[in-house]
């Protein structure tokens, strides 16, 4: 059984795909360490509830327990140095979504895979069933890809990642510029809309929703009609735990490659480079390391402040 260790359990995601986990006999978590926003109450629920080993006193700690680490800060900007207690002993890692939000750490995680750490990732959207279906259609059924549309809500980035993941896990790398298109406000909800250029010559429109959840809808169109679909979210966590497990115990690896997953990272960087210039077309090429990107602090005291007590008292 592949034994998992958790770091940080910020969001809903460990309960949830502790929960997926527990139903076959592939993986468990088995132990955790915390450095997040949640109490000792909530670490403790969590290690009762899910039957964990131990707690763990530091990174490296859990590092040496485990046979791979899963990390669920909601901050995306601890993610880089979290991972490297597992990296430096040669141990895969998942990073939950966003995997970072900055260029300069999208280069050093491509730096790092490319001396082959194992860096698995991030957003479940991408590996979804819908997705694997279309893409199992006969070419000559579906048709050329021409265009993609999609949808997302809660907010900018943390969340507005999934739906850009989910646009590389139909069409792949080669994302040339993104630009931003225009923003509409009705009472405290803003929906605002990206044009992002492939060198294949597709091209992808996606928008993100702050405000409210909104569901994960994709509209693909092709040389041969037009396929539309919603994406279903009571099933998108076993499709990523179903790719990481494979991965694990047979080395057959259909996860995206970390240059896949900072390439979504960029084109939201370029989308919101973009935004602040008026709309003007940005190159991903062209986006600067010294680029701060998304603040992942001022989003992690964000999240605390309206996160609810979630694994606290569970049994």
């Amino acid at each position: 059984m592949i034994r998992i260790g958790a770091v940080d359990i910020d969001t809903s995601h460990p309960g949830a795909f502790a929960c997926y986990l527990s139903r076959g006999t592939r993986a468990r978590y088995v132990a955790i360490y915390n450095e997040g926003f949640r109490g000792d109450d909530e670490v403790d629920g969590f290690i009762k509830k899910f039957g964990l080993e131990r707690r763990c006193e530091s990174l490296e700690e859990l590092a040496d327990t485990v046979d791979i680490g899963f990390l669920h800060s909601c901050n995306w900007e601890k993610h880089l140095p979290q991972a490297m207690a597992f990296i430096e002993r040669g141990k895969p890692v998942f990073i939950d979504k966003p995997i970072v939000g900055s260029p300069a750490h999208c280069r050093k995680l491509e730096e790092l895979a490319g001396q082959g750490a194992v860096i698995l990732g991030s957003s479940s959207v991408r590996y979804v069933r819908e997705i694997e279906n279309f893409l199992s259609l006969p070419e000559e059924e579906r048709g050329k890809v021409t265009s993609v549309f999609g949808t997302t809500g809660v907010d900018e980035f943390n969340y507005g990642i999934h739906i850009v993941e989910a646009i590389g896990g139909l069409l792949g790398q080669g994302a040339v510029s993104n630009r931003f298109v225009g923003r509409s406000t009705i009472e405290d909800k803003v929906c605002e809309t990206y044009y992002v250029r492939f060198e294949s010559g597709v091209s992808a429109v996606y928008n993100t929703f702050c405000g409210a959840w909104q569901p994960f809808e994709m509209v693909i169109i092709t040389t041969a009609g037009t396929f539309q679909f919603r994406i279903d979210t009571n099933s998108m966590y076993g499709a990523l735990l179903d790719r990481i497990c494979d991965y694990l115990e047979t080395g057959v690896k259909r996860m995206a490659a970390v240059e896949e997953l900072t390439e979504s990272v960029r084109i939201m960087l370029a989308g919101r480079l973009s935004r602040t210039n008026n709309g003007v077309e940005v190159y991903l090429k062209d986006i600067s390391d010294e680029d701060p990107g998304y603040d992942g602090y001022e989003f992690e005291r964000g999240y605390a402040v309206m996160s609810s007590k979630i694994y606290r008292g569970v049994s």
